[in-house]
């Protein structure tokens, strides 16, 4: 098998999923996400893009409902020994299948938790599941169970998101120097996903955001690159992935001469992020960051500038994104505890003038001050 973490170590990720599960009343667990697979059991691959389960039982059950491609996939990268196989005939119901597995557990009637948000279980194939097990057991939305357990990483899991740092520290060095006037986005964009590749990195979950001229004003990825101004802003979001686990960063180059507006702009993300980054710490609640980067943008005069959200918890994850809950977000009630990991991003745009400006980056927390990761500049970065 080709296992990232120890056996004791998934065995112990187990045993606790267990007894929440016993705490809810639940007999057992329908997983579609595939980081609750991969967490659990070491299980990796893209096939959950097409229909999918892992059976969790209270009582030791560990059953995987999938397609022939991938039996050996299972095998070779993860602990589950009990493989279902469901045939893709192009007119097969899966959920037959998962009922099936079920029946052979003995879990007719009983309380079973279902993952419904995740990217693996589309609202058809929802109804599909819903459909089929209706008179057969008693479903429930637990889909919030593991997500909340993988939110504490591992000591191991955060040697993981160091080794994603350090690559991620390396991109940002190759981005900055090759962000300069003329320059092809992406001739860019492959040199720091060589970086990646070179370290043993994996393909990052999420498409980089990217743009120089108009697009620098985008947040989001859009087909087509550009070549960079002679007077500009190159706007990088992008992340390293080790193991699947990600630490991402975002910052802005300025080329030929910073308009008078970027200087205060980028002080004011410093310090937004730097009061984040003092506010990370245990006991603390993830809306008291968000205020910490809503209150240095009010007092560096950008108080119209500042988004609903300025980041989000990262670990293991599997496309469309790297993404996860909690997002740093107004209000937010969940207490910060060591071993939960943020990226923290710091972006404002003036449509009005046509400038950006954006900084991030990521950090544990500890039980004192955060240790961060992955480490933006803290000088606004400008090549001629």
């Amino acid at each position: 098998m080709n296992l990232h973490f120890s056996i004791a170590e998934f065995e112990a990720r187990q045993a606790r999923l267990r007894q929440t599960l016993a705490d809810k009343g639940l007999d057992g667990i329908l997983l579609f996400r595939q980081e609750s697979m991969y967490y659990l059991t070491g299980y990796d691959t893209d096939g959950f893009v097409l229909f999918q389960s892992l059976f969790f039982g209270t009582n030791g059950e560990l059953t995987l409902v999938t397609r022939s491609a991938d039996r050996v996939q299972a095998a070779y990268t993860s602990t589950i020994e009990d493989i279902r196989i469901w045939v893709d005939s192009g007119n097969q119901n899966p959920a037959r299948d998962v009922r099936e597995m079920l029946e052979s557990h003995g879990v007719a009637g009983k309380r079973i938790g279902v993952e419904y948000d995740a990217y693996g279980l589309s609202a058809a194939r929802g109804k599909m599941l819903e459909a089929e097990l209706d008179t057969f057991c008693k479903l429930e939305d637990a889909s919030d169970i593991v997500r909340l357990q993988r939110i504490v990483k591992s000591p191991a899991e955060l040697d993981y998101m160091r080794k994603s740092g350090e690559i991620c520290d390396a991109m940002r060095d190759e981005g900055i120097r090759l962000s300069v006037p003329g320059a092809f986005e992406g001739d860019i964009r492959g040199a720091m996903q060589s970086i990646n590749w070179s370290r043993d990195g994996d393909t990052p979950s999420h498409v980089w955001p990217m743009g120089s001229g108009p697009s620098a004003l985008l947040v989001r990825y859009k087909a087509g690159g550009g070549h960079i101004g002679e007077n500009d802003q190159m706007f990088h979001e992008f992340a390293a992935s080790y193991r699947h686990y990600h630490a991402a960063m975002t910052l802005t180059v300025v080329t030929g001469k910073p308009d008078p507006l970027h200087q205060p702009m980028f002080d004011a993300c410093r310090d937004g992020l730097e009061a984040c980054e003092a506010t990370l710490r245990p006991g603390n609640t993830v809306g008291e960051v968000f205020d910490a980067h809503k209150k240095a943008f009010v007092d560096g005069g950008f108080g119209d500038s500042f988004l609903n959200v300025c980041g989000y918890t990262m670990g293991a994850v599997y496309p469309p994104t790297w993404m996860e809950d909690p997002l740093i977000r107004e209000a937010d009630p969940l207490v910060l505890e060591p071993g939960m990991v943020f990226f923290m991003h710091m972006l404002m745009v003036n449509r009005n003038k046509g400038l950006m400006m954006t900084l991030g980056e990521q950090a544990i927390v500890t039980d004192g001050a955060c240790e961060v990761i992955s480490h933006a500049p803290r000088d606004m970065p400008v090549n001629a």
